[in-house]
């Protein structure tokens, strides 16, 4: 889905963004041949985003201690002393943060079609909040960079964007140029120093390896590695998990790749992107 242009306006242009329902469209109904003035609807609307801080909300958080996790998809968790069979959003492995008896926090979602009612969302390693949830990154980089917080507000924002073999998570449109950006989202860390991935990524491999072709074609290209928790101290490739995957990244990097980092502010029931974090390549 691609945004709506509005060149005249920059500072009050708003992007779509099929994750975040806060997020509109600000046009003026001049662009559909009326007089220039924004619709009232769309200036409530711009008001009332203004003053919101961009992320990801989570609703019914309810805190538990972690039991077990049964496989990729699901954990038993004691929730009001209760146990419960919850579903995990993150099929990665992450052993270092689901151990027994640990803080985690999860969304109540009793719905009828659903085998679980919990979906477990963030967890507590030494005192610091990790979020789980493996489809935010993406989530949050769209509503992030259409706030223009990634680049000066791009003319247009298309997700899932097929270049060549490869699928990337984001088409960044500027007046001058075009960019490629392939989001990762990493809750591996260890005394602060966070790595990616916490499995071997064939995938991932695949992706670095299209966004070399991508700036070998004159576009940008760039992997952003989303940090979901705050106060990371730099970030690396896992090197000891996946050596390929570390090798291809250096790879990328020297070949034009752009590769950045940045952590996120979480709490039980919130995430949001904060600040760059160092690359250690």
């Amino acid at each position: 889905m691609e945004t709506v242009r509005d060149l005249s306006y920059p500072a009050l242009r708003f992007f779509i963004c099929p994750y975040n329902s806060r997020l509109r469209i600000l046009h003026r109904s001049a662009a559909c041949g009326g007089s220039g003035k924004y619709d009232k609807i769309f200036q409530l609307q711009w008001f009332l985003e203004s003053v919101v801080k961009s992320g990801v909300r989570y609703e019914h958080i309810v805190p538990g201690r972690f039991l077990e996790r049964k496989n990729r998809f699901v954990a038993t968790v004691e929730i009001g002393g209760v146990v419960e069979t919850v579903h995990v959003k993150n099929t990665g492995r992450c052993r270092e943060l689901l151990i027994p008896n640990c803080p985690v926090w999860c969304v109540h979602a009793p719905d009828g079609g659903r085998k679980t009612a919990y979906d477990l969302i963030t967890a507590e390693k030494n005192g610091r909040l990790i979020n789980l949830d493996a489809q935010a990154p993406n989530k949050l980089f769209h509503e992030w960079a259409a706030e223009g917080k990634y680049l000066p507000l791009p003319l247009a924002i298309r997700p899932e964007f097929t270049h060549g073999d490869s699928r990337f998570d984001f088409r960044l449109e500027q007046a001058d140029k075009v960019r490629l950006v392939e989001v990762k989202g990493v809750t591996l860390e260890n005394d602060g120093h966070v790595s990616f991935p916490d499995a071997p990524t064939e995938r991932g491999v695949k992706h670095l390896r299209g966004l070399m072709r991508v700036a070998e074609s004159g576009m940008e290209a760039a992997v952003v590695f989303v940090i979901q928790m705050e106060g990371a101290k730099d970030f690396s490739p896992a090197d000891q998990i996946h050596p390929e995957f570390g090798r291809v990244l250096r790879e990328a990097a020297e070949r034009g790749v752009r590769v950045e980092a940045f952590d996120c502010t979480v709490t039980p029931d919130t995430v949001r992107i904060r600040a760059a974090v160092p690359v250690l390549l």
